[in-house]
């Protein structure tokens, strides 16, 4: 894995920081029915939607409690989707990510997945690794257990729609090192 500073690569997909000029393509991917399904973005996403976006990225370099990065082709520099990392809060962190519909089924948020995961655990002291997708997100789930996350199970009303209705998440979770738990589940008696 290539790495540079905060840049990281596969020689296939590279987490970089945003750009401006990342506005536009972002933009083109949350008209993406998907997109606006399953990440909370404001409707209609209009252009100054796409800048506010990849401007609160940007200045979440300076120390706040997000890493975000844009997910591109590491050949052609296309804008691939977005994936962050929330935290680390204490002994944990939160990861997200999105696609654009064309980057779809093709390994590469599973590689985007890895690459933050690998610098998360290299570069901090994080035990505890989670992500959550809607419970009808099947396709985010499969990216995730494909990175080493297990299914932890439902959190009921998790989330709330856009309506205030509430919305019910699937939990997944790594663990820094998987032997190092209380011993749940318990011994059958």
């Amino acid at each position: 894995m290539a790495q540079t500073g905060t840049i990281l690569s596969d020689e296939v997909v590279t987490l970089r920081r945003w750009r401006p000029a990342d506005a536009p393509a972002v933009l083109a991917a949350c008209q993406d029915p998907l997109i606006a399904r399953f990440v909370p973005i404001p409707q209609p996403y209009d252009r100054a939607s796409a800048e506010a976006f990849v401007e609160a990225r940007r200045n979440d370099e300076s120390g706040g409690d997000e890493s975000g990065f844009a997910i591109v082709d590491a050949a052609t520099e296309e804008l691939l989707g977005a994936i962050s990392r929330h935290g680390p809060f204490g002994h944990r962190a939160l990861f997200g990510y999105w696609l654009a519909p064309g980057a779809r089924g093709r390994g590469v948020a599973t590689r985007a997945l890895n690459l933050i995961v690998d610098w998360t655990l290299a570069t901090t002291n994080v035990i505890r690794l989670e992500l959550y997708t809607d419970f009808v997100n099947h396709a985010s789930g499969r990216v995730a257990e494909r990175a080493g996350f297990e299914r932890e199970g439902v959190r009921r009303a998790w989330d709330l729609d856009r309506d205030g209705r509430p919305l019910d998440a699937m939990f997944y979770v790594r663990l820094r090192d998987p032997s190092d738990t209380t011993g749940w589940p318990p011994p059958e008696r």
